[in-house]
């Protein structure tokens, strides 16, 4: 299986960032997976319907579209998805790149709690874009350094996002 991996935060020490980071070093010891990261959120340019995009945008239609699946990690800004997930999204819309495909939602945060409803709003829209969401949830990592447990988290939750992404 190929996998596109995208975090919606472009904080530098984003724990999603982080955790994506882990996936696919994870993902790397298997036989069955390959996952690509792709690391240009930040650089594509604001969506314009009336305009075809830059390079990052023929970037994220490529992978996206040559994945077998995709996983969004996402934190929850204000209550919602980080507008750079939305706007990348949006980029998506009119060339069809998530139509059918099968995704995975997830939020990192402090407590399996959190993260509800940005994941609930990318479903959503994803959705609209006929992809099939066959999973979403928050992975609580808590602790001084969240960051640390990552690996681990990582390694317990690879099962279950390519089980529900497999045919």
């Amino acid at each position: 299986m190929r996998l596109v991996a995208i975090s919606a935060s472009l904080q530098e020490s984003s724990t999603n960032s982080a955790f994506v980071e882990a996936v696919a070093f994870e993902a790397a010891e298997r036989d069955d997976v390959t996952v690509e990261v792709w690391r240009e959120l930040g650089e594509l340019p604001h969506f314009r319907a009336d305009r075809d995009g830059d390079d990052h945008v023929v970037s994220l239609r490529r992978a996206v579209g040559g994945a077998d699946a995709v996983l969004l990690v996402t934190p929850e800004y204000a209550g919602g998805m980080p507008g750079a997930l939305k706007n990348a999204l949006d980029w998506l819309v009119g060339t069809g790149e998530l139509y059918e495909k099968p995704l995975v939602v997830i939020s990192v945060a402090p407590s399996a709690e959190r993260g509800h409803n940005a994941r609930r709003w990318v479903d959503e829209v994803a959705g609209y874009q006929g992809a099939f969401v066959r999973d979403s949830f928050t992975v609580a990592v808590t602790g001084p350094d969240p960051r640390e447990h990552l690996p681990v988290v990582a390694a317990s939750t690879l099962p279950r996002i390519l089980a529900v992404l497999s045919p």
